[in-house]
């Protein structure tokens, strides 16, 4: 049901904007270096939070339980 939902809205945009004529739109000289800039900050960002979950991500291609951390909560109460 959600996949059709999104496949409809999806749609209906691609035919709203389909049947546009023209924009009459004025992209001055910084909206490149702005759209680059949005393109390397989520490619920055991607690659951190694979850095930070890095064994997650292996362990979900390997089958294996996310490890546990060295240091538990539980020992601090020891």
């Amino acid at each position: 049901m959600r996949h059709f939902v999104s496949f409809l809205i999806v749609s209906i945009l691609l035919i709203v904007f389909g049947f546009e004529n023209s924009a009459l739109a004025y992209l001055d000289p910084g909206t490149g270096s702005m759209v680059l800039q949005l393109l390397l900050g989520g490619i920055a960002g991607a690659v951190v939070i694979l850095k930070l979950y890095w064994r997650r991500f292996v362990g979900l291609f390997r089958g294996n339980a996310p490890e546990e951390s060295e240091h538990s909560p539980s020992e601090d109460q020891k």
